[in-house]
């Protein structure tokens, strides 16, 4: 069975609050009810105005804005990926964190970011990756703004099974270029999707799109504008790619061979052990 997966990635300013985020999203579904997977940019309903810090907007994942987002997206009947958000630690510090509801409201995933922005950004960094599974589709990892930079995070996401990378951006500086072509990259390299949404003016820069396991742009926004990207992700693209190669040539998640020794990694103090190398699929941890 062919495994398509419609994906609106929603390039809009952020706001703060729920009930028009609501209100606006059901308008956008009304447009486009055959979308299953709706995602906003790095913390849209959670960006500082004026004077205020992240510790005044952050909340706990028991926070009834965040029972809202659960609600709406069982009310859609949609996968909803609202942006990330501050989540209060406990202990005054806060974290950048990514939620997805699945149709049924639930919450399946939640990730904080990795990478923080230092020195501007102030939030803890996290310390696990995360990927979830959309059943009969695909697993999808999440990401968010500068882990982009930083290829050990996708390539995790790969090698833990995902298929799509959802990278969740608010970027208002003039690298927004560099990491086009950095999201380009991740896809090539780890021959998977990868999806980069970033925020409207005045919020961000635009820019936002996704790409396929060969690295080529199957749709994109040229500027800052607000505006709502569709298409289709297939999720066998993934694996027509790792087994005949990008461009029916390069295959480096078959690079290793039964007596291949291990890579020292001196930057980690660890190894790259050949027999741990293939990638994880949901397919084959059903088997196992």
């Amino acid at each position: 069975m062919t495994r398509l997966l419609p994906i609106a990635l929603s390039q809009v300013p952020a706001q703060s609050d729920v009930a028009a985020f609501a209100d606006t999203l059901r308008a956008q579904v009304r447009v486009h009810p055959e979308i299953e997977l709706w995602v906003f940019p790095e913390l849209h309903l959670s960006t500082p105005e004026g004077d205020e810090q992240p510790h005044q907007l952050a909340v706990t994942l028991g926070d009834d804005r965040l029972r809202a987002l659960s609600d709406l997206a069982a009310e859609l009947k949609i996968w909803l990926v609202p942006g990330s958000i501050y989540e209060a630690d406990g202990a005054g510090g806060v974290y950048n964190t990514a939620l997805v509801f699945g149709p049924d409201g639930r919450r399946v995933a939640v990730y904080r970011k990795v990478f923080p922005w230092r020195p501007l950004e102030v939030s803890r960094p996290g310390t696990e990756f995360v990927v979830f599974d959309i059943p009969g589709r695909g697993r999808v990892g999440l990401s968010i703004c500068y882990d982009s930079w930083f290829p050990e995070l996708t390539r995790h996401l790969a090698w833990m099974g995902a298929e799509l990378v959802l990278c969740l951006v608010q970027t208002d500086t003039s690298d927004r270029q560099q990491e086009v072509v950095i999201t380009q990259a991740n896809a090539i390299v780890n021959q998977c999707w990868v999806a980069s949404v970033n925020s409207a003016a005045p919020t961000g820069r635009g820019r936002s799109l996704l790409v396929d396991p060969e690295g080529r742009i199957r749709v994109a926004s040229p500027s800052s504008e607000t505006t709502v990207l569709t298409d289709v992700v297939d999720f066998d693209a993934v694996t027509t790619t790792r087994r005949y190669g990008t461009a029916a040539v390069s295959r480096p998640w078959s690079q290793f061979t039964t007596g291949d020794r291990v890579i020292e990694l001196p930057l980690y103090a660890g190894t790259l052990d050949p027999a741990r190398w293939t990638p994880a699929t949901p397919i084959q941890e059903e088997i196992a």
